[in-house]
């Protein structure tokens, strides 16, 4: 989905037909007004972008100051931006922008606490599809905007034989030959991962050189047990781990030696960060 049309489908299902009806009958004169967004704590900025074409959807002379880029590290009392405009404008695009940036900003800035406690390893936090439909290209972006990486952005851009099609097809090394087989007949032309469970599978995994395996729910031991097995087998085969991975864990996770670390956590349930809108 591209902003304009995100803009428009958020903006119209917040004003409806009718508009905002509570400031239309408070202030009947529409009169000038400023106001500024500020952050009520601190964190990561994302969404900053949206914060000018959000106004000017609205009022094309709505006068807008975006004073912080996305990726800039806020504290509590900041200044994202200014606004000079009608007050009719100002109130009806409050809700909506404040929602976007609260939420980007949640993200951006969980996946920097993460990504700091990895910093001194060489693995690489990314993130999963478990997105907010309509919203993934803003939240994945969000997680870039925290020193976080993407993994595949939908269905189409990645084969991941995840445990479902593993278990329909008899195993992690039958489900890897399928594809890639299939994905040449089909002109697919797209990298292979595939998710195993435990050190059997890894190394029915491992034996058919898929371009990255994913360890879901393996103990530190275990993935130790599959670096090094990786390392010494086949050294192009990218690792990475999942699966329910929080500010606790992650670290000695990273130190196994992982490329990558998957977080759906950065997105599905991430606490959004605490900004306002307030009327000069």
């Amino acid at each position: 989905m591209n902003l304009e049309k995100l803009l428009s489908e958020a903006f119209s299902e917040d004003l409806g037909v009718a508009g905002d009806i509570t400031t239309k009958t408070i202030f009947t004169q529409n009169p000038p007004a400023k106001a500024v967004i500020r952050a009520k704590e601190s964190g990561v900025l994302s969404g900053a972008k949206l914060i000018k074409p959000a106004f000017h959807f609205l009022d094309k002379n709505c006068g807008v100051s975006v004073l912080k880029s996305d990726g800039e590290l806020l504290e509590n009392g900041t200044v994202v931006a200014e606004i000079e405009g009608n007050i009719h404008t100002i109130l009806a695009a409050e809700r909506t922008i404040l929602n976007l940036l609260q939420r980007l900003s949640g993200i951006a800035t969980a996946t920097q606490t993460l990504a700091k406690k990895i910093a001194h390893t060489n693995a690489k936090l990314i993130d999963t599809r478990k997105t907010t439909p309509t919203l993934r290209f803003l939240e994945k972006e969000a997680v870039l905007h925290g020193g976080g990486s993407n993994h595949r952005f939908g269905l189409f851009d990645m084969i991941l034989i995840k445990d479902t099609h593993v278990a329909a097809v008899g195993g992690p090394d039958k489900a890897v030959i399928l594809a890639r087989e299939n994905a040449k007949k089909l002109g697919i032309s797209a990298k292979i991962e595939v998710e195993v469970q435990n050190i059997e599978e890894f190394e029915k995994a491992l034996s058919t050189n898929p371009d990255r395996i994913m360890l879901d729910n393996m103990s530190i031991a275990d993935m130790n047990i599959a670096v090094l097995k990786r390392n010494s087998a086949a050294p192009l085969v990218e690792l990475e781990a999942s699966g329910g991975i929080n500010e606790n864990t992650i670290a000695e996770i990273a130190e196994t030696g992982v490329d990558f670390i998957s977080v759906g956590a950065l997105t599905h349930s991430v606490k959004s960060l605490d900004i306002h809108l307030k009327i000069l």
